[in-house]
């Protein structure tokens, strides 16, 4: 398992190469990566994300952990940026390897909507129109609810 949150961007390609080398024991490789959405307006400047270093860490590995409980996983990645980003910029990726592909897709989508509603990031959305920190959705909550 691997856990990285950091301010660089990362190369998709090579994340995925590096995560699936030798993986002859799994059938099954997802990967999801998030980009930075622009506003329905259109006027997104940048998204800053903060986190408390250490904290967030810890947070993103127990949820890693609870999925490798939950199924049958041969390896987690996680990924998530912080700090000014632009829309289309890379926000975050997981990615997960399981023997069979319904465990792959299942662990993936659990790790994607705890990390949406539960790891500890702030995002402030800039714009011309000033900052505002968003708020979760209630959708993002209710996703929770089938987990």
């Amino acid at each position: 398992m691997r856990i990285a949150v950091q301010e660089a961007d990362f190369d998709i390609g090579a994340e995925v190469a590096a995560f699936a080398h030798g993986r002859r024991d799994m059938g099954a490789i997802v990967t999801f990566t998030g980009v930075v959405r622009d506003l329905a307006t259109g006027d997104l400047t940048a998204m800053e994300i903060e986190h408390y270093p250490g904290m967030t860490e810890k947070a993103i590995a127990g949820i890693a952990a609870k999925a490798a409980e939950r199924w049958s996983l041969g390896d987690v990645l996680v990924i998530h940026r912080h700090g000014r980003l632009a829309p289309g910029d890379r926000i975050m990726m997981v990615a997960t390897a399981a023997p069979h592909r319904k465990d792959a897709f299942e662990a993936a989508e659990y790790l994607m909507d705890y990390l949406k509603s539960r790891a500890p990031f702030w995002k402030k959305e800039l714009s011309a129109a000033g900052a505002d920190w968003v708020v979760a959705k209630d959708e993002d909550e209710d996703a929770l609810d089938r987990w």
